[in-house]
């Protein structure tokens, strides 16, 4: 994950209020002094960090302080056209339910009331009306069946439920909510409880975990197929964050205190797969478990990651793997540092933005994977070799020293540059691991929020959840319908779970009923 950036160091300088108005004071009678100017300027600039906070971007405008108007040289030209109206159509709210509403007095054919010569006919589009209500995220719907007693057997009938009504208290659609609430928008089972009372809805913590938790194992099957088909991914991202489980059993023998969640991301064939897995292994341990069941003839996908020794996995013998370093990584070595060094950085990010800019143009142009190949190896090839030159020369001919902060960034671009610059050599290689990044948002935000899990168990429910729902969104499915479908059909994905991955989805619904 994205480490804090670090904060300039500026010398430190004691000054009071008071002695700040002493010296605006003496503005009036004459120029400052060395002293005075220095004071002044770091009161200043340290106010002005205060007020702005720091950069929540590492773009080479807020690293540097520039004015966001001008245009960076390597940056693509933005699409000119009128801007919209910021509102969405109609046709936007593809979840809202649709009613009719037919005419009170005109239909077809009719005689116009206002001319009274022509005739009316109805219109291709009719005029679209949105209205949004408010709604607790989980409803309840008390049936009332009407009971007969008989005064002489005393038999009791009671009426039937309604067609579509079970005898179960919580529909499928409640484990979806419940699991899209928790693992996808990161809101803690208590802070649910306290929502759904001020809605008049008991539903307590406890009970919403029973409630996952039986979806949990009845939609089993969908996960581990998601992982068998993730092992035969072309490209593999994996990283991971840190997590707290409360209740963790180790081993004696188990020398690590660190518990984390690790996220694989697979792709192939244009789809994404998304995992996540907690505990105590490191991303290249949980990734060498998901090769184990990669089939054996194909070949050696691409591994990419940061260059964390622990993200790389230890296979077994005959497994191959060819292992891609994150660009991003490498250039936040010197967002770090870039106000201690202004030149030498901007030199190297303005060289790393065409390299993104030309990675830009290949997904712009759409190209295959080894279209997008020699367009790197045309137009990234020489800003990078010349860029390697460069780093080789700072050190060689001492004009930075290998110990200093740039020293150690350009070290690190030296030391892994073969993985920071397998994208040239390599058709479909990544340049960065922002992928894997941006999945382990969905770990952080639950971490945010929830602060951890109770048990190991609970952890790995949360990873179900997480996998199907982020994969669901990776590939434009409905994870809340793909959830309440999954656990309608157990018997057809437990037999056949290839049919039911997040990107069948569609023709999923095509022969089953709607959510």
């Amino acid at each position: 994950m994205k480490n804090k950036q670090k904060k300039s160091r500026r010398r430190r300088i004691d000054v009071n209020v008071e002695e700040l108005d002493q010296i605006v004071d003496r503005t009036r009678q004459g120029p400052l002094s060395d002293t005075d100017y220095d004071k002044l300027k770091t009161a200043l600039h340290a106010l002005i960090e205060k007020l702005l906070g720091p950069a929540n971007t590492e773009k080479l405008a807020s690293v540097f302080a520039e004015d966001k108007t001008s245009a960076s040289p390597a940056a693509p030209p933005r699409a000119e056209g009128s801007a919209g109206h910021g509102r969405n159509a109609a046709q936007a709210f593809s979840g809202a339910q649709k009613v009719a509403i037919a005419h009170p007095q005109l239909t077809r054919g009719d005689r116009c009331p206002d001319c009274g010569r022509g005739k009316v006919y109805e219109q291709k589009e009719p005029k679209a009306l949105v209205r949004i209500v408010g709604q607790a995220p989980l409803a309840a719907t008390i049936y009332e069946l009407q009971r007969l007693r008989c005064n002489a057997c005393g038999q009791v009938f009671t009426a039937q439920e309604p067609e579509g009504v079970g005898p179960e208290k919580y529909d499928e659609t409640a484990a979806a909510m419940i699991a899209q609430l928790k693992y996808g928008s990161g809101v803690p089972f208590n802070r649910l409880e306290r929502m759904e009372e001020l809605m008049g809805i008991p539903l307590p913590a406890a009970t919403q975990w029973e409630v996952v938790a039986e979806a949990a194992e009845l939609i089993k099957p969908a996960h581990d197929e998601l992982i068998r088909q993730a092992a035969q991914g072309e490209v593999l991202h994996n990283d991971d964050t840190s997590m707290r489980v409360l209740h963790l059993e180790r081993e004696p023998s188990d020398q690590r205190t660190g518990v984390f969640t690790s996220g694989i991301v697979a792709t192939d064939a244009g789809r994404k797969m998304a995992l996540y897995f907690t505990g105590r292994q490191h991303a290249g341990e949980n990734l060498a478990e998901v090769l184990k069941q990669r089939a054996p003839e194909l070949g050696a996908p691409i591994q990419m990651c940061d260059a964390a020794s622990r993200n790389v996995p230890k296979l077994s013998e005959g497994v191959k793997i060819l292992v891609a370093n994150c660009l991003a990584h490498g250039r936040r070595q010197f967002v770090e540092v870039a106000q201690s060094f202004p030149q030498e950085c901007r030199y190297v990010l303005e060289a790393l933005g065409r390299v993104y800019y030309d990675d830009a143009q290949a997904r712009q142009q759409n190209l295959s994977a080894q279209e997008r190949l020699q367009f790197h190896q045309q137009h990234s090839a020489p800003v990078m070799e010349e860029l390697h030159g460069w780093l080789q020369a700072q050190l060689a001919q001492k004009k930075t020293e290998p110990n200093s902060a740039l020293g150690k960034a350009i070290n690190y671009m030296l030391r892994h540059w073969r993985g920071l610059t397998v994208f040239l050599r390599q058709p479909g290689s990544p340049i960065d691991n922002n992928l894997c990044e941006q999945v382990l948002k969905r770990a952080v935000l639950h971490r945010k929020n929830a602060l951890f899990y109770r048990t190991l168990n609970g952890a790995e429910v949360g990873d179900l959840f997480m996998s199907l729902i982020h994969t669901c969104e990776l590939n434009g499915a409905n994870s809340f319908h793909y959830l309440t479908q999954l656990q309608r059909h157990v018997q057809e994905v437990t037999a056949n779970p290839t049919d039911w991955m997040p990107w069948n989805y569609r023709e999923m619904l095509e022969h089953s009923a709607g959510p």
